[in-house]
């Protein structure tokens, strides 16, 4: 076994390594700014530049920094199931025990074998969509991917603000492109001044117009993603249900998925503010036929069902977990039905 000084400078390492992207963006962008605001200087431009360039910064912001989400504690085996579990040789033996905690949880996904989905690095069940991240070697709710230009696993916590980032920073590049065209061209016609401004003018316009065909193209794919509810990880991999494989489980129609990631007040979707719905453990799904074997749960909804609705402080705060979790308010709802002669305080059932 290697010592542990020489493992923990290797990850050191490679942590700094994965910040190269990120820098070199941050570069890219430090110096648009100065060519475009110090050399090229076009003063009836400079207050749409500078709202897109604050929209476009904090959006980035966001996703580098908002923390991905990892699944709740329910979803974590206990010591004893571990023990049991590691006691057993048999792999359906396995799948026994991990069926039996499964049955109390709301798990409707499963593995192309229809195996129980189990992470053996996390010990832990995993919730519908999420998967493990070997870059972060942690579980993301709802992951996406892994962004190297982030350094960030993309998933439930900051998937908007992702989103857009992609927005402003194709909105920035455009915004660049259209009001330095005139110059470009005048310096092709010899039209400019011969000043050192020149050439920023000329590498402003081409970095902004390569960037924004990479972006449009990147921000398409991400809008029908949201359309489809689906992830990245979705898209490449239909999940898999107890029928089979739906790459359409999830969705909900178009307004539905988009309120999903976007929430459900119009005023916070500009804005890199966390207002997606849910709690990234379990989501409704259309689908009609799910498992018999599990419980009634807010991953089961039906077309009429609403989305948990969460104050939008309480969700930058906690991320819609500081008010009663889906397991509270199911264990509210079995004492409800087993003691309907001694009533007791109830717990609201936002799912």
């Amino acid at each position: 076994m290697a010592p542990s000084g020489p493992r923990s400078i290797k990850r050191g390492c490679q942590r700094a390594l994965y910040w190269i992207p990120v820098l070199f963006i941050a570069l890219i962008v430090a110096w648009s700014y100065y060519a475009y605001v110090l050399q090229l200087c076009i003063v009836v431009y400079l207050l749409a530049y500078h709202v897109i360039f604050f929209m476009f910064v904090w959006a980035y912001w966001q996703t580098i920094f908002t923390k991905p989400m990892n699944p709740l504690k329910e979803f974590e085996l206990s010591h004893s199931d571990k023990e049991l579990l590691e006691r057993e040789d048999r792999g359906e033996s396995q799948q026994e025990i991990l069926r039996r905690i499964a049955k109390d949880l709301p798990i409707y996904t499963r593995t192309n074998s229809g195996a129980i989905r189990f992470c053996d690095r996390c010990q832990l069940l995993k919730p519908d969509r999420c998967h493990h991240c070997s870059v972060c070697d942690k579980c993301i709710l709802k992951m996406d991917h892994h962004c190297p230009w982030v350094n960030n696993c993309v998933g439930f916590s900051n998937y908007k603000f992702f989103m857009l980032f992609l927005a402003y920073s194709l909105l920035y590049c455009l915004f660049i492109t259209a009001t330095d065209l005139k110059y470009f061209i005048k310096f092709w016609t010899k039209g400019l001044p011969d000043t050192q401004a020149k050439f920023h003018i000329l590498f402003l316009f081409f970095s902004a117009s390569m960037f924004s065909v990479s972006l449009a193209s990147l921000f398409i794919y991400h809008c029908w993603l949201v359309c489809k509810n689906r992830s990245t990880l979705e898209a490449v991999r239909a999940p898999v249900f107890r029928h089979g494989p739906d790459k359409n489980g999830f969705s909900l129609g178009f307004t539905k998925n988009f309120l999903q990631v976007f929430g459900d007040e119009a005023k916070y979707w500009p804005v890199p503010i966390f207002s997606s719905l849910g709690d990234g453990c379990s989501f409704p799904t259309c689908l009609v036929n799910l498992d018999p074997e599990q419980p009634s749960s807010p991953a089961g909804s039906t077309e009429g069902r609403q989305f948990p609705s969460k104050p939008l402080r309480e969700s930058q705060s906690r991320l819609l977990t500081s008010t009663p979790s889906w397991s509270e308010s199911e264990g509210a709802r079995d004492k409800d039905k087993k003691g309907a002669s001694n009533p007791v305080m109830t717990v609201e059932n936002e799912a």
